[in-house]
């Protein structure tokens, strides 16, 4: 497992993320305030089409994609375009 303070996430386009695999089992050390800070980025996205950074991991390893949060459910993420994000693989989202 990567030690995610040591490790620069890989920077993608949110357009490669449904090619991406996503392991269930992989534990995540999540932000405490993740949910929170989830649906504020929904509200940012939805009124002001504001962009946040989002830190995950898919099976190889870190990714970090920047872009807007249209919906928050309650196992995924649904990004501009439609482009749909497990919240488990969520280490953290900051707001840009």
């Amino acid at each position: 497992m990567q030690d995610t303070l040591q490790t620069r996430p890989e920077l993608i386009e949110k357009e490669r993320i449904p090619e991406l695999k996503f392991n269930k089992s992989i534990p995540i050390q999540q932000d405490e305030k993740l949910m929170e800070k989830l649906l504020e980025a929904t509200k940012l996205g939805n009124l002001h089409r504001g962009k946040v950074a989002i830190i995950f991991e898919d099976n190889i390893g870190l990714k970090k994609v920047e872009t807007t949060v249209w919906a928050t459910g309650l196992n995924y993420i649904c990004l501009k375009g439609g482009v749909w994000l497990p919240i488990a693989n969520i280490h953290r989202l900051i707001i840009l």
